[in-house]
């Protein structure tokens, strides 16, 4: 059954499954304006999500065909999978932040093959043992999927409110998550008159029961190292002075006490990078780090996929060990291990 939430102040949610995922569904929010509904996130591209979203729109007193725009707080496809399709019925525009339309553009354009090498290379790096590298290094031209999520065709710009009529929703850049990760600022009183500045659609940048993974997105042609946990850090510490009345996540539930939870995840981070730490008294690789983390289930139980995104988290962290003068690469190490100074 579709579920819709009335939110108040013309601001329902709907639950879109996302399948086969333990995060069980996105919470894609329906935003009332001048000109029609505008969405933010859309959902999985799946026959059940769409069918749910498409469902749950009717149950909002509108249709995917009247949308107006799609606001997009990142590029990850529980959130933009379905964007294409509601463009498609509904002549509506797409929006997103610069940094994740690159993303995507890189994603559309870059031949698969050169992505998996590009991939083989990185791990390869990062210390990963031949059984986890082996699938990549097998895979054929056939066996490689091509991927065409859809091109935005309007920029979020930070600090800037969108052009919705009768709303004031306002972009606020908080990379980390994703390069682009944007949360959206709805200047407007709470309908319930909760303490606080307006609402906050927070996507995955602040939920409420979990910590958001730190992604490493790069470009094979750009060689810059980044600092995606540093830059998370300092979103959160940003939106914690925000002070919102109520945050609407993008899974879960809303809640209120955003400061209250930011300090929680600025915890949580200041406590593993120590763990990270102490675990860099002997060399590791980035990989062997991951190995060693605290993860939700024992390591040898981790999906293969899982295992790849559990190490792109590891060398987030080790990264900020390093740009804190905490840890260091060792010279000459190969493939690199690093060690707490």
């Amino acid at each position: 059954m579709t579920q819709v939430t009335d939110h108040g102040g013309g601001v329902r949610s709907i639950r879109v499954p996302i399948p086969d995922n333990p995060l069980g569904h996105t919470l894609v929010y329906v935003l009332d304006t001048d000109r029609g509904a505008v969405l933010i996130d859309t959902g999985w591209d799946d026959p059940t999500s769409w069918d749910t979203l498409a469902e749950g729109l009717t149950a909002c007193g509108t249709s995917v065909a009247e949308v107006h725009g799609v606001v997009i707080t990142h590029h990850h496809p529980d959130h933009h999978g379905l964007s294409g399709r509601v463009r498609e019925a509904s002549g509506a525009w797409l929006a997103m932040h610069a940094a994740d339309a690159s993303i995507v553009r890189r994603t559309r354009e870059n031949r698969p093959e050169r992505w998996y090498a590009y991939m083989t290379a990185k791990l390869t790096a990062a210390g990963a043992p031949e059984d986890h590298l082996a699938p990549l290094r097998g895979a054929r031209r056939r066996d490689l999927p091509g991927f065409s999520p859809a091109l935005p065709d309007r920029e979020i710009v930070p600090g800037e409110l969108l052009d919705l009529a009768g709303r004031r929703l306002r972009a606020i850049w908080t990379p980390g998550h994703t390069p682009g990760h944007v949360c959206l600022h709805l200047e407007e009183d709470h309908p319930a008159q909760l303490p606080g500045k307006g609402r906050l659609f927070s996507g995955d940048h602040l939920l409420p029961e979990i910590t958001p993974h730190i992604g490493l997105y790069e470009d094979p042609d750009d060689a810059t190292v980044t600092d995606p946990l540093g830059d998370y850090l300092d979103s959160l510490e940003r939106v914690g002075r925000l002070a919102p009345a109520e945050v609407l996540p993008a899974h879960q539930y809303a809640f209120a006490d955003a400061p209250s939870r930011v300090r929680e995840l600025l915890a949580h981070h200041e406590d593993r990078l120590a763990d990270l730490r102490t675990l860099l008294s002997v060399p590791l690789t980035s990989w062997q780090l991951a190995e060693r983390m605290e993860w939700n289930r024992p390591w040898d139980q981790i999906p293969y996929g899982s295992r790849t995104i559990a190490l792109s988290e590891a060398e987030a962290h080790v990264r900020r060990l390093v740009k804190l003068g905490r840890a260091e690469a060792v010279p000459g190490s190969d493939p690199v291990t690093y060690v707490a100074v």
